[in-house]
């Protein structure tokens, strides 16, 4: 169990939290939500000691084994399986089996073990460290964003392995459900305190939403019933007959308690401009193909209607994002062609195009860079939208942070009427409320969009035609999200392995030697049991292992 009471801590002029208070017990997996810069990663550091308290207490078993999660990419061993293994305890750094698995179960294929972990892409390098996090078994899990850079397969696979974790889990995460899939319970970062239920984050936004308003319909309540002491002492306050009912009123209203109304907090809320568009197709693509020294994909042929919500799904490096550019005409296909509608106007949201921002406008110059056109007056409501209020709105973009710069280009977008919507994991580095905005407007956006996202709650909500990535080549899925898992699904799936986590025994006394004969069935037993497990799960996988472990041992006593 870990607890945190009373709690402060601020940076400058901003407090994250002000008396708060925090349990974690045994066994719970919690989902931290909060807005961005209200303090999750900085109660992480707190619990891992990277930061200080101000005043409060926290509270840490002795002993008790805290693994975080590294973004930090330093590797010190020549292949990825010995750099998996030092995860394990050092007694077990042989039992290299573990470390496959586990790769295995990330994404990793046996021939690419042997391989540097610098060869490979940043996105495999945080595989790695989170390999080796779950190979250290420790008490505790803290994982900021482990999703990140994680494919909808592996996303899955994950969820799968955090649901058998036997120890406690804290998790950060802008996937709702990712977060809500794993966790026991969700806690939330609301006003500078730690709010905790059992349960998910619909059912613990929906209690501090009431909370909320209960607190400021007594607060309403309160004033108007001060408001009226006050009038009753203003108005008898010179008459002598009255003095003693004046003065018994003052008296009440020195001892009532003040509340103080709630500040309204910012939120992402926008409306994507929309162009009109009179046809039936917005664009076609046929035959497309694209490759380097491989193909990447080929023979892809599909047209988008005038109000298609088209989900394009699949594992990492098989050409998603390749796509969207291609039909944005920044990359041009190997083979095929992409043609348009002369009506159609589309706004590109791109991985990359962050690093496109000129670094040295301010945030209203590049809205106004996409649009000359429009007003001040509306390039600053743009910039409000995207909660760049004010001054806040003549920030350089050379000093904003990643998520930041995300909303400046979904600003630049919002900006620039269209009817085609071509969005590659748009929710990246934006929190829970701003994600669910942005959910919002795409539903009520009268064009079509065509979107890139490993967040399966966002397609099973929005998507209704999808692009899917998988096999020798992507095709084309005529139905939703749900019903692509139940008619086809992910042939890349199998079971999770198991990341229990170790069990700490009490010596034993030396056990009596066993028979000949008692070890011997025991020994066909458990040959007999192994016969019936496939080598190619990784649950069973591990079974096998465990049991040939088990059978070494019988051998060694018969000898």
């Amino acid at each position: 169990m870990i607890q945190l009471s009373r709690i402060h801590k601020s940076f400058g002029e901003q407090t994250l939290f002000d008396e708060a208070d925090f349990v974690l017990n045994k066994k719970e997996r919690v989902g931290l939500a909060g807005r961005n810069g209200s303090g999750k990663s900085t109660l992480f550091k707190i619990i891992t000691g990277a930061e200080h308290l101000e005043s409060g207490t926290l509270t840490i078993p002795r002993g008790y084994k805290i693994g975080e999660l590294s973004q930090y990419l330093r590797f010190s061993s020549p292949t990825i399986l010995a750099e998996a293994a030092l995860g394990l305890p050092k007694e077990e750094r042989d039992l290299t089996y573990k470390a496959e698995i586990i790769l295995n179960g990330l994404g990793f294929k046996e021939e690419e073990f042997s391989r540097s972990p610098d060869s490979f892409s940043g996105g495999f390098q945080i595989r790695i460290n989170l390999a080796k996090l779950l190979l250290s078994e420790p008490d505790l899990l803290l994982l900021d964003e482990p999703t990140n850079y994680l494919d909808i397969v592996t996303s899955r696979w994950l969820a799968e392995t955090l649901r058998s974790w036997e120890g406690e889990l804290i998790i950060i995460t802008h996937d709702r459900s990712f977060m809500d899939s794993v966790t026991t319970h969700t806690a939330l970062i609301h006003r500078g305190k730690i709010r905790k239920v059992q349960g998910g984050t619909a059912k613990l936004y929906e209690q501090v939403a009431l909370e909320e308003e209960i607190y400021e319909k007594t607060r309403a309540n309160e004033q108007k019933k001060r408001d009226e002491i006050q009038r009753f002492i203003d108005r008898f306050r010179a008459k002598a007959s009255k003095a003693a009912l004046v003065q018994s009123r003052v008296k009440a209203l020195e001892k009532m308690e003040v509340k103080e109304a709630l500040t309204e907090e910012d939120s992402l809320e926008f409306k994507f401009a929309e162009k009109d568009f009179h046809g039936k197709v917005l664009l076609e693509a046929k035959g497309l193909s694209f490759g380097y020294d491989t193909p990447l994909f080929s023979d892809l042929t599909f047209s988008v209607a005038k109000t298609d919500r088209i989900g394009i799904i699949g594992k990492n490096g098989k050409g998603k994002s390749t796509l969207l550019k291609i039909l944005a005409r920044e990359l041009k296909p190997n083979k095929g062609e992409v043609t348009t509608n002369p009506a159609t106007v589309l706004s590109y949201f791109g991985q990359t195009n962050v690093e496109r921002l000129n670094l040295s406008r301010t945030i209203e110059e590049e809205i106004t860079f996409a649009q000359p056109n429009l007003h001040r007056t509306k390039v600053r409501a743009i910039c409000g939208t995207m909660m760049f209020e004010g001054d806040a709105a003549l920030k350089k973009i050379s000093v904003l942070s990643g998520g930041e710069k995300s909303r400046v280009l979904l600003g630049k977008i919002i900006a620039t009427p269209s009817n085609l919507l071509l969005l590659d994991e748009p929710t990246n580095h934006l929190d829970m409320d701003s994600i669910d905005s942005l959910m919002d407007s795409i539903e009520v956006f009268s064009g079509a969009i065509l979107l890139v996202t490993h967040d399966e709650e966002i397609l099973k909500k929005l998507c209704t035609r999808l692009i899917v990535f998988q096999g020798d080549k992507p095709f084309v899925f005529e139905g939703g999200y749900e019903s692509f898992l139940d008619r086809i699904g992910w042939e890349e799936e199998g079971p999770p392995p198991s990341v229990k986590k170790v069990k700490k025994e009490a010596p034993v006394k030396e056990p009596k030697k066993k028979s000949i004969k008692s070890i011997e069935d025991k020994i066909l037993r458990l040959e007999a049991e192994q016969k019936t497990l496939s080598l190619e799960s990784p649950t069973e996988a591990l079974k096998w292992y465990e049991l040939q472990g088990e059978i070494d041992k019988l051998y060694e006593e018969l000898e």
